[in-house]
């Protein structure tokens, strides 16, 4: 979960300098239509980091084990989180399939800037939280 903002950075960062078209970054970022017309394992493994619907699941299933684990203190602290995904997700743009990106405002200038202010952010979330993650396994580790 770590990776997946950083790719975000990048691919926004290309954007921004048009390195790349939006077209083919939006399908670098969604690639849930290009991966159902070419349904093959290889194709999902080597896209499975470039999708947003993964990252949410991973954090969601984060969430739902912090919960069965009576972990209030990291549940409360990823449920923000948690409650933007949701939120982003169901106010996505109108598209053809699943996917944040759509690529006729991506190129948006307030747009981007959200995005890449939006990429940061949760990099810097789930790094807190991983060296919180790994303070509570150590201490755990040291005091049994």
């Amino acid at each position: 979960v770590l990776i997946v903002p950083i790719l975000f950075i990048i691919a926004f960062d290309e954007l921004k300098t048009d390195y790349k078209n939006p077209i083919d970054q939006c399908n670098t970022l969604n690639p849930v239509s290009y991966m159902i017309k070419n349904s093959s394992l290889f194709t999902f493994i080597n896209n499975f980091c470039y999708l947003v619907l993964p990252e949410y699941l991973i954090h969601a299933f984060f969430c739902v084990m912090f919960l069965c684990a009576a972990e209030w203190l990291t549940l409360g602290l990823n449920m923000p989180l948690l409650a933007y995904h949701i939120w982003r997700y169901m106010s996505r743009p109108v598209m053809s399939g699943p996917g944040l990106y759509d690529p006729t405002t991506i190129m948006n200038a307030d747009i981007l800037a959200y995005c890449q202010k939006e990429g940061w952010c949760k990099l810097a979330f789930y790094l807190l939280s991983f060296f919180y993650y790994l303070y509570g396994m150590i201490y755990v580790l040291v005091s049994s």
